[in-house]
């Protein structure tokens, strides 16, 4: 059984998401985990507030959150009444990140949905505080929707790599029978090659070959420079419905001196956005 969670505030943004969510595992057994964090909620209000007042209001805001879950449970059920698709609400106090990251290994989660922004929904970003966090630190891979993205199905996919990292087969296997049933074309491209493959990216070709026999792969590559500018022309030229990449793990030192790969192609993506973190489980 597929395990997905799936992050809320009932934004449209978040509803977006739990959408694309029941459609691109329609035919698969699924088990849905949707949660609300809300200590943000409650420590935001006036940090005058004497104790007894605030457990007040962490209660009257864990009422609210389980009566807008009624609501949403019947939305979604007449969105997607899919009978191989269930669903828990946990409504949790606590900080969205940690409470993510226990859930993914509470229940083994498979993957994270959620939109790009949330219910402030700054149009001046393309990936809220929050949706950045889950994005770099959480322990499974994450699927970003953006907002007011119309479900299609995901049938032409970019995966840029430079065959360097030793791809996990559980993460493989997800995207494989994420998209096996749509018969998903993948795009692999190289960006700035440097003449032949060694023998590490070789078998790293392989392995990734060897993973996702459900899809037809097309190997290509790219002499421009600029990672961010290779992956926007392509997503333009080649109309992608999906961009996959890698998240490496940065040194603190890279991350003070560069604008990491994620921030920057954040800027230019319009489409599903879906982020291996390539860690042992």
């Amino acid at each position: 059984m597929r395990k997905v969670l799936v992050p809320t505030d009932f934004s449209q943004n978040a509803f977006n998401a739990i959408q694309y969510a029941c459609q691109v595992f329609k035919y698969e057994q699924c088990e849905f985990t949707i949660l609300h964090a809300y200590a943000d909620e409650v420590y935001q209000q006036d940090a005058s507030m004497q104790r007894n007042m605030r457990d007040e209001l962490k209660e009257a805001t864990f009422k609210k959150s389980e009566e807008r879950f009624t609501k949403l449970h019947s939305e979604i059920l007449s969105y997607s009444p899919n009978p191989q698709h269930s669903f828990e609400l946990i409504s949790a106090f606590g900080v969205l990140i940690d409470e993510v990251n226990d859930l993914v290994n509470e229940k083994d989660i498979d993957l994270v949905v959620m939109g790009t922004r949330g219910s402030t929904n700054d149009r001046k970003i393309t990936f809220g505080s929050n949706t950045l966090q889950i994005l770099k630190y959480v322990h499974c891979p994450v699927l970003e929707i953006p907002e007011n993205y119309e479900y299609h199905a995901p049938r032409e996919i970019l995966f840029p790599t430079n065959y360097m990292v030793p791809y996990k087969r559980r993460e493989l296997k997800l995207l494989s029978d994420m998209t096996g049933s749509f018969r998903s074309n993948i795009h692999l491209m190289y960006i700035d090659p440097i003449g032949h493959l060694s023998h590490r990216q070789e078998d790293n070709k392989y392995f990734l070959e060897e993973c996702l026999q459900k899809q037809k792969l097309r190997f290509e590559t790219s002499e421009e420079k600029d990672k961010t500018i290779a992956i926007a022309k392509y997503i333009l030229h080649k109309k992608i419905d999906m961009l996959v990449i890698v998240n490496s793990r940065h040194s603190y030192m890279e991350d003070m001196l560069y604008q990491s790969t994620i921030d920057k192609i954040g800027l230019h993506v319009k489409i599903p956005f879906f982020v291996l973190q390539n860690v042992a489980r």
